[in-house]
């Protein structure tokens, strides 16, 4: 039996596939001169080809009969078989476009939630316009995020990201500087906001996976001073409430200190200290780099961003 099994696989392997097709035709058209125009090819061409499968097939394949070639007994049982088979190749081939129109199921992205909050909503309405059967699953990246990329468990993400490892490929999204955010009636309003009467108010910071400093506390620890951070959530949501309810103050991306003043019950001001800017990214795995759903995710949400960014803008 394993004899068998590897005469059939070396046979497999000098098939050509053209040959098939050309097969197709002529017992489709019985007549090797209109096969041959139908296949694109001269007419000695075809009868070349229709001798390989002959040979490949041990057997007639076109009979002669009245009027011309009939099927012979063994092209009538391979006919049915061939149609399939071409028909899964050419399904198999054309699978590889994508109809955003037309696709369904789910995609599944990697965002912080200060990010989400901003950009999904631009995402959201792209979506709605291009892939209206494409439903979204938002997921705050772990520290496994770049093993879920390449497990294909999400399809892409976005996040700061300063240096892409080895299979993963990024492009710049927007960029974003940070700037301080507290309640309008804010009593630190009344005065100048100074790098000490910064440090003398009490933040909330925004941290999704809660540990490690954030980019304020990195930037006053190389000048030497520290400040009070009186609450750590992970969800922006929770604290604009709590920062709409209380004295303490916030220093987050620009985007979203503009969504949360456009709520009427903030105040923005650029912080007492230079903290520089930063560029979120996107982020996806090299093995997505051709794959046109991949393609056109990754133009969706560059697009978004840059529908986002216009729509801050026209805020200001």
């Amino acid at each position: 039996m394993v004899y068998i099994v590897t005469m059939r696989e070396v046979d497999l392997r000098r098939i050509d596939l053209n040959l098939l097709v050309a097969l197709e035709a002529l017992l489709d058209e019985k007549n090797v001169t209109r096969a041959a125009s139908r296949l694109g090819m001269s007419q000695p061409a075809a009868s070349r080809a229709l001798g390989r499968l002959r040979a490949l097939f041990s057997d007639a394949l076109l009979a002669d009969g009245p009027g011309g070639y009939v099927l012979s007994a063994r092209a009538e049982e391979v006919r049915p078989v061939l149609r399939s088979i071409l028909a899964g190749v050419r399904e198999m081939v054309e699978a590889n476009t994508f109809d955003p129109a037309t696709a369904t199921g789910r995609i599944r992205l990697l965002m912080p939630d200060l990010q989400a909050a901003v950009l999904a909503p631009h995402l959201l309405a792209r979506l709605g316009r291009e892939a209206p059967s494409l439903d979204l699953d938002i997921v705050a990246p772990g520290t496994d995020a770049v093993e879920a990329l390449e497990q294909g468990i999400a399809d892409a993400m976005v996040a700061l990201v300063d240096e892409a490892p080895a299979g993963i490929r990024r492009r710049g999204l927007y960029d974003e500087k940070l700037v301080t955010l507290m309640r309008a009636e804010h009593p630190a309003l009344a005065r100048k906001l100074t790098l000490e009467r910064f440090l003398e108010l009490e933040h909330i910071v925004v941290s999704v996976t809660g540990v490690g400093p954030a980019p304020v506390d990195e930037v006053l620890a190389r000048i030497g001073r520290t400040r009070r951070v009186k609450l750590r959530v992970q969800n922006f949501f929770a604290a604009v409430e709590i920062a709409a309810r209380s004295d303490l103050i916030m220093t987050l991306p620009s985007s979203l200190a503009r969504a949360a003043a456009n709520m009427k019950r903030f105040v923005s001001l650029p912080p007492p200290l230079d903290l520089g800017s930063f560029t979120m990214s996107l982020v996806w795995h090299a093995r997505q780099q051709d794959a046109p759903r991949h393609i056109w995710l990754r133009r969706a949400i560059v697009a978004a961003a840059a529908d986002m960014s216009s729509a801050l803008d026209v805020g200001n």
